[in-house]
């Protein structure tokens, strides 16, 4: 009889316990729905990333000087560093310079110790491949600079929040009538295609955030 009792009352238990999880899981859920989307129309509009951002390493190999200091300081030994012995100027001459980025942590170490400045750390993380092999990049790759989101004219640019209104850091007590966080893809390609004047002054007057024209601006425009 006491057995029948400790089992029904533990079954209680785990069924009130089920229930205080099942109401947690949906209070966060209704807690979302009263916020504002926040959307980012990837890959037409992508944001900027940090000053500090460790992306894709870039390496300048009139600068190295086959020290592999990035090798010893890795924590997974890396970097590839092929040179010879110049037995004329006694000093090592690089042939290639190779770094796996399948296998890389992004941890920066090889560029915080470089004696030389030849690495840096560059703002590139599209490095999706479908063949792993093809992300090792040799000297010739690790040379080429990537482009900058803000440089880069088929794309709109983005700051995080740049869209809620002035001086607004929490999108949670935003009325339904601000301006939208984000954009519709027909809205952000309509936007790519006009001329950059109209552009200019489309992006002011939906982004809050944006500054204000100069005056010659304002001449031109009226």
């Amino acid at each position: 009889m006491f057995g029948f009792l400790k089992k029904v009352g533990d079954y209680t238990k785990e069924a009130v316990s089920a229930a205080q999880y099942l109401g947690q899981g949906l209070a966060v859920t209704f807690d979302h729905l009263k916020r504002r989307p926040i959307t980012v129309q990837y890959p037409y509009e992508k944001l900027i990333p940090s000053e500090r951002y460790r992306g894709r390493i870039h390496f300048e190999f009139d600068k190295c000087i086959a020290c592999e200091v990035c090798v010893r300081v890795c924590p997974i030994n890396l970097p590839v560093v092929d040179w010879v012995m110049n037995k004329a100027t006694k000093k090592k001459e690089l042939r290639n310079y190779s770094i796996d980025f399948g296998v890389c942590i992004f941890c920066g170490n090889c560029v915080e110790y470089c004696p030389t400045n030849c690495l840096s750390m560059t703002e590139e993380y599209e490095l999706a491949a479908f063949d792993r092999h093809s992300l090792n990049y040799d000297n010739v790759a690790l040379g080429r600079l990537p482009t900058s989101v803000t440089s880069d004219p088929a794309v709109f640019a983005l700051r995080e929040l740049a869209y809620l209104p002035k001086g607004v850091m929490e999108p949670h007590g935003v009325p339904a009538n601000a301006p939208r966080a984000g954009r519709l893809p027909e809205q952000v390609l309509a936007t790519l295609a006009q001329p950059p004047a109209a552009t200019t002054t489309e992006q002011t007057a939906s982004n809050p955030t944006a500054a204000n024209p100069t005056a010659a601006d304002q001449g031109a425009q009226s």
